[in-house]
């Protein structure tokens, strides 16, 4: 599994230089995640008041939303990425190119690290100034939770960039449409049990869901479940490889098909 790392730096150089020169792009990166963080602030804090709620309410609901957006942003950023060349035209260039496979989706997957940690030390900024919460309360622990969303928006960008190889441009959605699927079930502003009960064991499959349920333990009580974090790393695990196997049957697919060659013109 050797890399060219001249070439990874190569492919980074070339999504920063996309990301930088499109002043939408990176209005992207940094408004949604800012607005999420406002408006459903303000929204908690005000209905604290009204109801007289506990304080704890609005550290579960801040956190939650730094952390989903390592998620979201790793995930975004591998999909998206694939979705730049593709609207380009340029997945000819990129695959005639002496790129291998996991030199393409590596540089994706370091820039999505570099996009997520960029978001999470501007919302933990904000959130200190805003609500007086401090993200570092969390301790060493944070390092563990970060690193399990953070494999995890790999493999679901894995996951839509595979089926936006089968299908074409009419999936192109799923881009952004996979991370509102699972978070229904990853328990991000919820516990797992205020699920119905036969949807608890397939949240519990999820490394999300376990990533937010030990979040609000550690934010709760100061310690955390050593179980939530290996859980949520194992089944990451699990995942990326199913990932991963199912990003290269569409992409051996697409290239037996003839369909990179459609996409690109």
């Amino acid at each position: 599994m050797i890399m060219n790392w001249r070439v990874v730096r190569a492919l980074i150089l070339k999504y920063a230089y996309v990301c930088s020169r499109n002043t939408f792009r990176t209005m992207d990166v940094f408004f949604w995640p800012v607005m999420d963080l406002l408006v459903w602030g303000f929204l908690t804090v005000y209905m604290m008041r009204v109801n007289h709620g506990v304080p704890s309410l609005v550290t579960f609901l801040i956190a939650a939303i730094i952390l989903w957006n390592v998620f979201y942003r790793a995930q975004q950023v591998v999909a998206v990425s694939f979705l730049d060349d593709l609207w380009s035209r340029n997945l000819i260039n990129i695959f005639v190119a002496p790129i291998r496979t996991r030199e393409y989706v590596g540089a994706a997957f370091i820039m999505g690290l570099v996009q997520s940690t960029i978001v999470v030390v501007l919302l933990g900024l904000l959130a200190v100034a805003f609500y007086k919460f401090n993200l570092l309360q969390l301790g060493l622990c944070f390092a563990a939770l970060f690193g399990n969303l953070l494999l995890m928006g790999w493999a679901m960008g894995m996951l839509a960039t595979g089926f936006i190889l089968r299908w074409g441009p009419p999936a192109e959605a799923l881009a952004w449409a996979v991370p509102i699927l699972v978070q229904p079930i990853s328990a991000v502003f919820y516990p797992v049990s205020v699920l119905p009960a036969w949807l608890q064991p397939v949240a519990l499959c999820t490394p999300s869901a376990h990533v937010f349920e030990g979040m609000r333990q550690m934010l709760e009580t100061g310690r955390i479940d050593p179980s939530h974090i290996w859980c949520a790393f194992l089944l990451n695990i699990v995942l990326m490889i199913a990932c991963g196997a199912v990003f290269n049957w569409f992409l051996a697919g697409a290239r037996r098909r003839g369909f990179l060659a459609k996409y690109a013109t």
